[in-house]
């Protein structure tokens, strides 16, 4: 899934379908198999089931029926290889899987900046690299863009670590796939890799503390440590302009804040339903089209997946995947905050990172970044 833009661009679209839906088999041959070693009650968390009911239920009044009912494949594949590596991987697997794989998918991006930008000092355009690495920045990679690239980094960076602390692979390994992760961040120029590096440390440093605090008192330290991420919260809010300016992100946040400006105004008029389930958005599609007209844009996302939920399925999709989320979340936070390896901090600060990332793209909403979500997910119902 990591690859997805790579495969697409480098084979085609229906290459790209046609491996996740090979995968896929060997998945449902793979539960097929270890059948007996499942509970059917604990395969997959009700609230998620609940969700994808619902993205069905949108096709009904869709603008576009069978667009919807694609879109729900295209998030249903992933979701599905996601509950597969849930069960059949514990998390210490999934962890060396993913850092193996965002190793080779980092260095492969380097290795094409480099080429492009100081040996060939040309564009590598059908993979969307602009060869700008010796000008420090912004870089790509093999990610298409330099956002999805910081995103996959600050990713890649927490799975390091994690192997690193876990000592499961060698030292040098390990340093490694951290500076590689850290270099490409910062070269990709990002201006949400320093909010999701910051709440990525933020949560770890939160982590530690509750997980270092006696037992008796850990109750209390969770409450103080929810106060402070509220009020964290409000501040990062009411300074928000300063907090733009600051990251140099002033045309990017101006890009969004009339995005949603607009969306919000087509909300109101289905506020409970939404328009149809369509992921990317389809250009052609009301009120997607009207929305882009409108903004004299070509937006394929609402970038803010919380924004795309809520245009598309609603409050009732929006509540249901907030609570999808948020059940995920609070699991995994108090699984990883009573357990003593390192590892179990994993799945919550992913999720933290996910979630986060969720206020700037909708990267979360298809593809990786679905994958990731729905594996934490699944992980966090079956450690709780």
């Amino acid at each position: 899934m990591a690859s997805s833009f790579a495969i697409q661009r480098t084979a085609s679209t229906v290459t790209y379908a046609t491996i996740v839906v090979g995968l896929c088999i060997v998945g449902a041959a793979m539960l097929v198999r270890r059948r007996s070693e499942l509970a059917l009650v604990r395969l997959l968390p009700i609230t998620l089931v609940l969700f994808f009911v619902w993205l069905a239920v949108t096709a009904v009044w869709s603008t576009g029926t069978v667009r919807t009912l694609l879109g729900w494949l295209i998030l249903a594949a992933p979701a599905f290889l996601a509950i597969v590596v849930g069960h059949m991987r514990d998390t210490l697997q999934t962890v060396r899987a993913l850092g193996d794989t965002l190793r080779v998918l980092l260095s492969a991006s380097l290795v094409l900046e480099i080429l492009s930008g100081v040996l060939l000092d040309l564009p590598i355009r059908f993979l969307g690299i602009q060869g700008n690495i010796a000008l420090g920045g912004p870089v790509q990679g093999i990610f298409g863009t330099r956002n999805m690239l910081g995103f996959v980094a600050v990713i890649a960076l927490i799975t390091f670590v994690i192997e690193w602390r876990t000592r499961s692979v060698p030292r040098g390994l390990a340093v490694f796939s951290v500076v590689l992760a850290g270099l490409l961040a910062v070269l990709s120029a990002s201006p949400t890799v320093f909010v999701l590096a910051l709440a990525a440390a933020a949560a770890t440093g939160a982590l530690a503390l509750v997980r270092h605090a006696p037992a008796v008192q850990r109750r209390t330290v969770q409450i103080g440590l929810l106060i402070i991420v509220v009020l964290g919260g409000l501040f990062a809010y009411a300074f928000r302009r300063g907090i733009v300016a600051l990251l140099n992100a002033g045309s990017d946040f101006a890009t969004r804040a009339e995005l949603w400006d607009t969306l919000l105004i087509y909300v109101r008029f289905r506020p409970i339903q939404g328009w149809g389930w369509f992921g990317p958005w389809p250009t052609s599609e009301f009120p997607f089209a009207s929305i882009n007209i409108i903004t004299n844009e070509n937006h394929a996302t609402a970038l803010n997946a919380y924004f795309d939920v809520l245009l598309q399925t609603g409050w009732v999709g929006f509540l249901l995947f907030i609570t999808v989320c948020a059940l995920a979340l609070f699991r995994a936070w108090l699984v990883a905050s009573s357990r003593r390896s390192v590892l179990y901090a994993w799945t919550p600060l992913v999720l933290i990172t996910l979630l986060v990332d969720s206020m700037f793209e909708s990267f979360t909403l298809g593809g990786f970044g679905w994958l990731l979500l729905v594996i934490c997910v699944v992980r966090a119902g079956l450690t709780r």
